[in-house]
């Protein structure tokens, strides 16, 4: 199984490593501050009080060749660098960087890190592109030019099989999943709703009223289908 070391808990780490515990991985969690460690301890494989910038503590871990670290003191770039030089000369095969500024980021990836991500600007990014479509209700972006949105049905699609939308053919995008609320009878006669989630939905399924679609494609032909009433 894979390994997968979070340094720093502040909401951020705290978030990728509690998530990343739920999904089953075995992480192991770092941060200088006890408390922080101990509000962690029990949902994780390992969690460790120590100060991170020290090669000696992070090689007592254990964490020569992890396969994926999470650097999260974006807020003090020195001890970012410092940790991120130590964990790429441990060997862990991938380490991804938290930065708060573009130049923050080039620096960090000069001394190791392979990929850096900005969560406050991309939050912010994401935040305004779900206001600016209201249909929209999450965003994930692959690459630079391909992502996966979740849509509320439009109108138009309502009664239609994917077949009869052709939705690859006209705009190369992918209806990869559907999620669908179906009603559900309770003892005392009350009807409640439960999610159903369709995956890789064939041709000839008929989009409903009310559902959600899970959509992969080149980000500018999604906009697109943002806009379709």
């Amino acid at each position: 199984m894979k390994k997968y070391v979070i340094v720093g808990l502040g909401r951020f780490g705290q978030s990728v490593a509690m998530n990343l515990a739920k999904l089953g991985k075995d992480v192991i969690a770092i941060d200088k501050s006890p408390i922080k460690v101990e509000e962690i301890a029990d949902f994780v494989f390992q969690a460790a009080s120590c100060d991170a910038t020290d090669e000696k503590n992070l090689r007592d871990l254990g964490l020569r060749n992890a396969d994926v670290a999470i650097v999260s003191v974006g807020e003090d770039i020195s001890s970012s660098i410092l940790i991120t030089m130590t964990l790429n000369d441990l060997g862990v095969k991938k380490i991804i960087a938290k930065a708060l500024s573009p130049m923050q980021g080039k620096v960090l990836v000069k001394v190791g890190a392979d990929r850096v991500i900005y969560p406050e600007r991309d939050m912010g990014e994401r935040l305004a592109k779900k206001l600016a479509s209201p249909q929209l209700f999450d965003l994930i972006e692959l690459t630079s030019s391909h992502s996966i949105i979740e849509i509320l049905t439009p109108e138009s699609f309502v009664g239609k099989t994917l077949n009869t939308l052709s939705l690859r053919k006209k705009y190369k995008i992918t209806v990869i999943a559907i999620k669908r609320n179906i009603p559900e009878l309770s003892e005392n006669g009350a009807t409640s709703f439960k999610e159903n989630i369709l995956l890789s939905p064939g041709p000839d399924e008929e989009i409903m009223k009310g559902d959600i679609l899970v959509v992969l494609g080149e980000s500018d032909k999604l906009r697109i289908i943002e806009h379709i009433k």
